[in-house]
């Protein structure tokens, strides 16, 4: 029987396009669902309404997605996840790890308590006690990084080095999640991306931008990552961490050489990495999927 995924995505493109190919080439079916137009539904297979899977639950679900909503609608759509996962059909990457990534202060946390070195943190609601965080830190030398705590691709960075530069609460969704900037103090910055597949680093490249942020996204420019091993064995023990199947792991070299890791992304683009690798990504991730989750589940149920 060929195994039947479901990819869910409300884009397929560029990304979708590659998953779809890969899995043909191993001999799947797909089809690409919305995570928006999933329910609940008691009186469909499992209890739930896909579409595109009326009559059985697919064998196996590709996360490339997971849109933004309200707050129920985000909750209702990371059900879907776990539901699967209760009902035995793999999830890659499973739910608790897109909700461990998706939230930075939580990354942050379980990065730091695993020994990951990553810059100093906070994530707090009051006004005053950020304020008085920045004032701290600016006296020291040290400027900070204002993010959306739920956020991707460089969008909503703010660089903060006064007090002054710190927008009200309603600016930011009532969190502020500050982190210490460790990037050149002016000019031209880079970072790292690497890929993790199945807990081994697969891909590497360097992302240098016009200015401080350096998102493929926002511009940056794809380069050669260098040959340095600790690049690897840091996102390797950051996806651990965070008990992803994969990842694409953000790093950046303090003023001081040490590397560090900033972010850890559950759902990561590629077309910038693919650039910078000979092996096909999309058949990574397939081969990956299927060797450690869909075969595995299907000879069970056999």
């Amino acid at each position: 029987m060929r195994p039947h995924i479901a990819i869910f995505t409300d884009e397929p493109g560029w990304h979708g396009r590659r998953l779809r190919r890969a899995f043909a080439l191993r001999g799947c079916t797909t089809q690409s669902v919305s995570l928006r137009d999933c329910a609940v539904d008691l009186e469909s297979p499992g209890g739930l309404h896909m579409p595109g899977f009326t009559r059985a639950l697919p064998d196996a679900a590709f996360v490339r997605g997971v849109p933004g909503g309200t707050l129920e609608q985000v909750v209702l759509r990371l059900d879907v996840l776990h539901a699967l996962q209760a009902l035995d059909v793999p999830v890659y990457n499973r739910a608790r790890a897109i909700e461990v990534s998706v939230d930075k202060a939580m990354t942050s946390l379980l990065l730091h308590h695993a020994g990951v070195p990553t810059p100093p943190t906070w994530a707090l609601e009051s006004e005053a006690r950020a304020r008085s965080l920045v004032l701290g830190e600016t006296a020291r030398g040290h400027e900070l990084v204002l993010k959306p705590l739920f956020g991707s691709q460089g969008k909503g960075l703010r660089r903060i080095a006064k007090p002054t530069q710190l927008p009200p609460p309603q600016d930011c969704n009532g969190v502020y999640y500050l982190q210490r900037y460790i990037g050149p103090p002016t000019g031209q910055g880079e970072d790292y991306r690497v890929l993790v597949v199945g807990g081994v680093a697969r891909a590497a490249m360097t992302r240098r931008g016009s200015g401080w942020i350096h998102n493929v996204a926002l511009g940056a420019t794809c380069l050669p990552a260098p040959a340095d091993a600790e690049l690897g064995e840091l996102a390797c023990a950051a996806t651990r961490a965070l008990d992803m199947d994969y990842a694409g792991v953000d790093l950046m070299r303090a003023g001081d050489g040490r590397l560090m890791v900033i972010e850890v992304n559950s759902i990561p683009a590629w077309k910038g990495l693919q650039t910078q690798t000979g092996p096909d990504i999309a058949q990574m991730l397939v081969d990956d999927c299927l060797a450690r989750l869909v075969r595995p589940a299907m000879r069970q149920q056999a």
